[in-house]
């Protein structure tokens, strides 16, 4: 007799179904897996005979055969032990029924505890589009699978609970999504900043309209404090947007009970030692990289330069693209990455240029600020130097202006912008540039002669008419001024000027 489960697979970020057929035959007893099963796969076996000799339960004295289909798909992790189980148990007539809608999934311990395991949202919406009505997960993954709508999850703490659930004699309740979700993490606040009113400023701008922005000044002046404190005055987030963000870092088994779902845009800050594979995303069985984590949020590269040249080219397409696919020989895997790119970097190797007590040559500075290639450069829309502080300035008491009040307008600004069909002025579509960005008489003129001074690029053209978009949207003005415009070339000048 054979039996099959319903249990979900994982493929990138997508789940998909597995079906778990076990067949009991005659012969010399034996327990296979098939079905492309990686080493993880396999060490169920052990896991399973163990989890069924503890729960006082007989296991099968015969041949065991268990396929996971489709059997041309890699399978990987601990995910499969539960329907595994389950099927054994069925096949041996130890469950009497297994309902049709219903999937299983979770890892077991020797004693029989189901353990959590990653990727538990992802797997759950796609068995909403599967038509699976019910889901027994590990209990530490009910809060986190519970997002999904349409489907009843059925927390499982252990095997006993859900054999009891099956045939009737204890009935497991199903987990309610979780009603509000206080974040424990803890955002630095920008009235920490002392000064740097035009790095505030700029920073404002680009949380408004989800624009790239680079800092240059000397060691010591705030690039970093300042990049932290970034989160604090990003827009609110959709739901959506946390789900899809939740996905992400539910792969990576980066989420549990204390955090089901993912409330603050992320901030992600590698070192510049990661690898191109670490940054993009990639390996034997693919998995996110840092660009896919930080989706919705953050991506921070301090000290620019020092990473290298290599790793920096991968983000170039991500960076256009929104999301980045991993192409290996056995398949592929797409990631979204919509992320805010904010990088910092000294402006010479000593971090003084400009300044008297700097030594280094020019020919040291051209090679360090080439180590960051121009096609980099011309993707992000604002640069802005951050010079270091005065002693009236970082001796003055008191507090600058709160993260709370900056979010307040960037979340107006957003606001702004959706109501035009966009979710950022950094993601509008051509159309919507040529709409919304219409330049008046005064304004041509004006991106004329910065065009013709600054030999931009098509790029960098349509990336000043977005900021000087945003920037209006702070004010609430409805078309693009000349003023607004101008600080918008500002801060484009300031590498195109370098550069010459």
């Amino acid at each position: 007799m054979v039996t099959k489960v319903r249990s979900l697979g994982l493929n990138g970020i997508s789940g998909y179904e597995v079906s778990v057929e076990c067949f009991l035959s005659g012969g010399l007893p034996a327990f296979e897996i098939v079905g492309l099963p990686d080493a993880a796969v396999r060490e169920a076996r052990e896991r399973v005979r163990a989890a069924v000799k503890n729960c006082s339960l007989k296991f099968p004295v015969s041949r065991i055969t268990v396929n996971l289909a489709p059997a041309d798909t890699k399978k990987a992790g601990t995910v499969y032990d539960l329907p595994v189980l389950i099927g054994i148990l069925a096949a041996s007539g130890d469950i009497k029924s297994i309902p049709e809608d219903a999937a299983f999934f979770g890892e077991l311990s020797l004693a029989g505890e189901v353990r959590a395991v990653p990727g538990a949202l992802p797997m759950a919406l796609s068995a909403k589009r599967l038509g699976i009505k019910r889901l027994f997960v590990p209990e530490e993954n009910a809060a986190e699978a519970s997002f999904a709508e349409g489907v009843l999850v059925y927390p499982v703490p252990h095997v006993h609970k859900l054999l009891s659930h099956l045939d009737g004699s204890l009935e497991i309740e199903p987990a309610s999504t979780p009603e509000s979700l206080i974040s424990s993490q803890s955002v630095p606040d920008f009235s920490d900043v002392k000064g740097q009113f035009a790095a505030k400023r700029a920073l404002e701008i680009a949380a408004a309209g989800g624009h790239n922005v680079m800092m240059s000044g000397p060691p010591g002046a705030g690039k970093s404090m300042l990049a932290k404190r970034l989160p604090g005055i990003l827009p609110d987030m959709s739901l959506q947007e946390a789900l899809e963000t939740t996905e992400i870092y539910s792969v990576m088994g980066l989420t549990g009970r204390e955090n089901p779902l993912i409330t603050i845009r992320p901030f992600r800050s590698p070192h510049h030692t990661v690898s191109a594979v670490a940054l993009a995303g990639g390996g034997s069985n693919p998995k996110p990289g840092e660009i896919s984590l930080s989706h919705n949020g953050v991506l921070f590269l301090d000290e620019l330069p020092e990473f290298r040249p290599d790793t920096l080219e991968v983000l170039r397409q991500p960076m256009e693209d929104g999301q980045v696919t991993i192409s290996r020989a056995s398949g592929g895997a797409t990631y979204p990455s919509r992320f805010m790119l904010v990088c910092a970097m000294n402006p010479c190797k000593c971090g003084w240029y400009g300044y008297p007590r700097c030594t280094c040559s020019e020919a040291s500075i051209r090679r360090y600020h080439g180590r960051i290639s121009g096609p980099l450069l011309d993707r992000i829309d604002i640069f802005v130097d951050v010079p270091p502080l005065e002693f009236e300035e970082l001796s003055r008491k008191g507090g600058g202006e709160p993260s709370s009040a900056i979010r307040e307008r960037v979340n107006a600004a957003r606001e702004r912008q959706r109501k035009r069909g966009v979710e950022s002025n950094a993601s509008m579509p051509l159309a919507a540039l040529n709409e919304f960005c219409a330049l008046s008489g005064d304004c041509t003129r004006l991106m004329q002669s910065a065009y013709e001074r600054l030999g931009l690029s098509a790029r960098s053209y349509d990336r000043i008419l977005r900021v000087a978009r945003t920037i209006a949207d702070l004010v609430g003005e409805e078309n693009i001024l000349p003023h607004h415009l101008s600080e918008a070339i500002q801060y484009r000048s300031v590498v195109f000027e370098e550069e010459k």
